[in-house]
């Protein structure tokens, strides 16, 4: 049973690395405002720190210069988008080995009606990875030609509809949630009709 053996060390190892990301994110945070002497001890650890973690505050730090908003509160932003980044990985890890045991089982037991509950379960939970995968890199160019674009193919049909029904209030798309909700439950009703009878 992977999700027993193997699905434990990984969640272990996921968050231990976002702990260490996030204690770096709050010490720049914290250095920011502080301004220590840059010639001292603690000027020259939060220049390390802010080295360390420039590549991945940048971003966050360009778009609030954008909105005119203080861009020493960017590590906050990257803290959070860290957060959903290392929170999804680990579902659809545990996810993927889910499926992996379930298939197994089935196989295992001669059971048709347990195999094709997990592929179709599999199936859901690609369709939830595109999603996830589509709002990550929506403030990139989609082309037809890459796997962005195959993403957008892939997802354009479920997300369009609930989009013309549901269009975003500002900045955000709550479409995306609305089919996540429900895919979700699509799980739930697969796993207990196939399943578990």
């Amino acid at each position: 049973m992977l999700s027993l053996t193997v699905y434990p060390i990984i969640f272990l190892v996921a968050w231990s690395v976002f702990g260490i990301f996030a204690a770096l994110l709050v010490l720049r945070l914290i250095f920011s405002y502080a301004d220590p002497n840059p010639f001292g001890k603690v000027g020259r650890f939060s220049f390390r720190i802010r080295k360390l973690t420039e590549k991945w505050v940048y971003p966050a730090a360009r778009l609030f210069a954008v909105y005119r908003i203080d861009t020493r509160l960017a590590p906050l932003l990257t803290l959070l988008i860290g957060l959903v980044l290392t929170y999804f990985v680990t579902q659809i890890v545990g996810n993927t080995l889910f499926v992996i045991d379930g298939l197994t089982a089935g196989i295992a037991r001669g059971s048709v009606s347990i195999v094709l509950g997990f592929v179709l379960y599999a199936v859901l939970s690609l369709l939830i990875l595109f999603i996830f995968i589509r709002f990550i890199a929506s403030w990139f160019v989609f082309t037809r030609n890459t796997f962005m674009g195959f993403v957008r193919r892939v997802t354009d049909p479920i997300l369009l509809p609930v989009q013309r029904l549901i269009p975003p209030i500002g900045m955000f798309d709550i479409s995306a949630m609305i089919v996540l909700i429900v895919i979700s439950f699509l799980q739930s009703l697969v796993l207990n009709v196939f399943v578990r009878n």
